[in-house]
């Protein structure tokens, strides 16, 4: 069912874009667009945008990336025109933490976190003192105690805020042991922790479907639908602008659902 699972390894393991191998000095061609994206679903959908923004005269580069650093970097320094790999809180965040003249133009899909459990099948089951994996970034930690907080687990003193971390945790009744890790290494936790709150980009090669196999799973209105960002000043391109609405079309969008199976989830 995921045949792109196989161009994920492979991505992965290539480091599409690599500064030092040159790339970051390459502008883009006459009439080209080179949009960064990460390996596995963003660039599988970022494919299918191509051939449809060709119909159209719209000449698509996709560069493939295999971390959420670089392309925002690349894009900063006009080596990217857009990009298409992160949501909208985490540009927000390296925006503030790093001063980058970014801004979103238009949402994509959602890659809906998921809370995964191989010792229990329902919530009502989790013991005290259970461990919960959740990812150590500042976003995507905020993420998962906002799952968690969603499914009654703990209570939040900021409520719904995006920048929510542990300490902020302020009742936590079945006395859960929060264990924070790199977001790629979590799936692999799962035999040791009762819990694990896994991005669906690091779910899905492990194996797992958040719509199928999660105990609980982010809904279609989450904050965290990923976005395209462009470089501050560009927010009026005619051109960016076309490409986003070809990415909107319902070609796009039925293009998602049939080949992610709900796996990830159209944003517009």
């Amino acid at each position: 069912m995921y045949q792109w699972i196989k161009k994920l390894g492979i991505g992965i393991l290539l480091t599409t874009c690599v500064l030092a191998a040159g790339c970051g000095s390459q502008k883009s061609a006459p009439n080209e667009v080179r949009i960064g994206v990460t390996a596995g679903p963003q660039a599988e959908v970022m494919d299918a945008v191509a051939k449809e923004a060709a119909k159209q005269g719209i000449h698509i580069k996709v560069v493939e990336f295999n971390d959420y650093v670089q392309p925002n970097k690349a894009l900063a320094e006009n080596d990217l025109d857009m990009n298409s790999m992160q949501h909208q809180p985490y540009l927000d965040n390296i925006i503030k933490k790093e001063g980058l003249p970014l801004v979103s133009i238009g949402k994509t899909m959602l890659l809906p976190m998921a809370v995964y459990s191989h010792k229990y099948k329902t919530l009502s089951q989790i013991a005290d003192g259970t461990k919960v994996a959740i990812p150590n970034d500042p976003t995507n930690g905020a993420r998962a105690l906002l799952l968690l907080q969603k499914a009654g687990l703990i209570t939040l003193k900021n409520g719904t805020s995006v920048t929510a971390s542990v300490p902020d945790v302020v009742n936590n009744p079945k006395h859960l042991q929060f264990v924070e890790l790199d977001a790629a290494q979590i799936p692999r936790s799962l035999d040791d922790a009762g819990l694990a709150c896994v991005n669906t980009n690091y779910a899905i090669p492990a194996g797992l479907n958040p719509q199928k196999d999660s105990l609980l799973v982010e809904s279609k209105d989450s904050p965290y639908a990923n976005v395209f960002a462009v470089h501050t000043g560009n927010e009026n391109n005619e051109t960016y602008k076309k490409i986003v609405a070809v990415y909107h079309s319902d070609v796009i969008r039925q293009f998602i659902k049939n080949r992610f199976q709900g796996a990830v989830v159209p944003a517009f």
